[in-house]
């Protein structure tokens, strides 16, 4: 099976024609044709793969993986020594949104690793295609820096996450910080939205103390908050004076924006009442913290 681009064929032209397309993403169901879509990527992305070392070579990592975090032996009693057959079947039958998540994560972060290494030509079409498939069903998510993670405006992702997620990975100093804004994500995934904005703010001040880190100024490693950093970064002219104009306010909402969010609603002890997190305070959180890191991270890069 060749790797080939997605075709913009008649009939998918015409739901556009006709407005049938989603414009609306949704979060709670994989479609079967999509299901379908996505072994179709898989296999072609492994297909040379398989050739030289085996079906089972290739197949067998993936499904041991998700059988040890599932504390289970096989995906399917039925092929339980047909690796291949029993994650594509499990995917196509599991009811289980998450799951199915699961296994196009786990199946792509083999396909970033292990494909890539020899022809990152067909890693990245496969990637691509699986998002542009996303997209196509109207299912809010995307693979990027390693997993799933979800997409709750393409344009805020495009413009913004996505920026600020190449960034963190491309940076060694910003590990940290990626792997924290990665979590946020997660949690956001999973409707844990009090953990998303613990680990937003977590990201945000990670980012605050790697450029001053770099940059070789003075804080207190285990006492200094964000607002005490944000102290420094523009005591120390990160932001040049004269871009500040430009950005009028920006200190007030990097000071009012992310962990004011956190200290309240997330933080603190919840006394007697337990404080429920909106989801969309939870994806506000998101974008805020990954729009301040690019712009925090970007000032580092101009600034000599």
């Amino acid at each position: 099976m060749v790797m080939t681009p997605i075709w913009d064929i008649f009939s998918k032209r015409q739901k556009r024609m006709r407005g049938e397309m989603p414009d609306v993403y949704q979060y709670k169901t994989i479609p079967q044709e999509l299901r379908v879509q996505i072994i179709h990527i898989i296999t072609a992305a492994f297909k040379e793969l398989e050739l030289f070392h085996g079906t089972q070579w290739v197949y067998e990592p993936i499904h041991n993986t998700l059988c040890e975090e599932y504390g289970v032996f096989t995906l399917d009693e039925r092929y339980r020594d047909q690796a291949k057959v029993a994650i594509f079947n499990f995917l196509l039958q599991t009811q289980e949104t998450e799951k199915a998540i699961d296994v196009i994560e786990v199946s792509f972060g083999y396909i970033d690793s292990i494909v890539r290494n020899p022809r990152a030509a067909i890693a990245n079409l496969a990637i691509e295609k699986l998002n542009n498939r996303f997209r196509e069903h109207g299912v809010g998510y995307q693979y990027e820096s390693d997993q799933i993670i979800r997409v709750d405006s393409q344009l805020i992702h495009s413009e913004v996450v996505q920026p600020a997620l190449s960034m963190l990975l491309s940076d060694p100093i910003y590990k940290g910080t990626n792997a924290e804004f990665l979590n946020a994500h997660e949690h956001y995934r999973k409707q844990r939205y009090k953990e998303c904005l613990n680990d937003c703010l977590k990201a945000f001040e990670s980012c605050l103390k790697a450029i001053c880190d770099q940059r070789r100024w003075n804080y207190n490693k285990k006492k200094d908050t964000a607002k005490r950093l944000i102290d420094i970064v523009f005591d120390k002219k990160l932001i040049p004076q004269s871009m500040q104009s430009h950005f009028t306010g920006l200190r007030s909402m990097l000071e009012s924006g992310v962990p004011p969010l956190r200290n309240h609603l997330a933080g603190h002890g919840q006394g007697s009442q337990v404080v429920s997190v909106p989801e969309f305070i939870a994806a506000y959180a998101l974008h805020l913290t990954a729009a301040n890191i690019l712009l925090l991270a970007r000032a580092h890069d101009e600034k000599k």
